[in-house]
């Protein structure tokens, strides 16, 4: 498709929801999907988890109930973002599956597109990985309800993709997330 082809037709948003526990390579697909898609001429967010909770849901602890409203506070932004012609990509841990599941209801009431991809990697491998630290300070007690550790992450059983970053690089992470778009024609 040409670029001029392209700019005619109206942009077709959705939400890229990559979940799973701290470390997994969430946060690094993201960037190199994101990265690939605005090389092809697309609109592209990524709503990463951090970021978020420094500005949008500052002063949210990490109970049950913060961890939701949080969840809901960046659905809510990719949803409103997916139905606007963005790909939204959001790689946010969101531990319940009841959290995830209200998102994605969210986004068939406006019928956006929602694909979950579950970053399965296993806690072993993220202790190993430990970007920012959080299991050596859960390890030496000085930090409690790591999620996967001490507090709970409901797997999603119905992710419409399952990377096991443990056996991939992150390119081919990207690249799976990005053939999933293309089946469903968002690409």
């Amino acid at each position: 498709m040409t670029t001029t082809a392209r700019a005619c037709r109206p942009a077709r948003g959705a939400t890229v929801w990559l979940t799973g526990l701290p470390s997994a390579g969430k946060t690094t697909i993201a960037r190199r999907l994101g990265e690939r898609l605005r090389a092809e001429g697309h609109r592209v967010e990524v709503l990463d988890g951090d970021e978020i909770r420094r500005f949008l849901s500052a002063g949210l602890g990490f109970s049950r109930e913060d961890r939701h409203t949080n969840v809901q506070r960046i659905g809510l932004v990719s949803e409103v973002l997916a139905r606007n012609g963005v790909l939204s990509v959001v790689p946010v841990i969101a531990p319940y599956a009841d959290s995830r599941e209200a998102v994605r209801k969210r986004h068939e009431a406006s019928g956006t597109p929602y694909i979950e991809v579950h970053v399965a990697t296993p806690v072993e491998v993220c202790s190993e990985r430990d970007v920012k630290g959080l299991y050596a300070r859960q390890a030496a007690g000085e930090l409690s309800g790591l999620t996967g550790v001490d507090d709970p992450y409901e797997a999603p059983v119905d992710a419409a993709l399952v990377l096991r970053t443990q056996s991939q690089t992150p390119q081919e992470s990207a690249d799976a997330v990005y053939a999933v778009l293309a089946e469903r024609g968002l690409v």
